[in-house]
């Protein structure tokens, strides 16, 4: 990783680490190739989602359940979108 990463964005990208097979196929992509070339809004719906616990994350990315925010369900449907086209 580059120095230039702040403290925040390395906590972000350290904190979407799940080792839940289910969340890390969203997760891990959208790390290696957007996150850091994102908008700060962008970056700071990230830094929201990836402060959810995992059964709420694993409800939501499987749709069995809707996420408090609808810039939330949105921005999931986006980390599907890149990694399912």
């Amino acid at each position: 990783m580059s120095e230039d990463i702040s403290l925040e964005e390395r906590k972000v990208i350290y904190r979407a680490r799940r080792g839940l097979k289910e969340i890390d196929v969203y997760f891990d992509p959208y790390v290696k190739n957007h996150y850091l070339n994102a908008s700060a809004e962008e970056k700071q719906m990230f830094a929201d989602l990836v402060a959810q616990e995992d059964p709420d994350l694993l409800d939501w990315f499987m749709e069995v359940a809707e996420p408090p925010r609808p810039e939330l369900k949105d921005f999931i449907q986006k980390l599907k979108n890149y990694v399912h086209g």
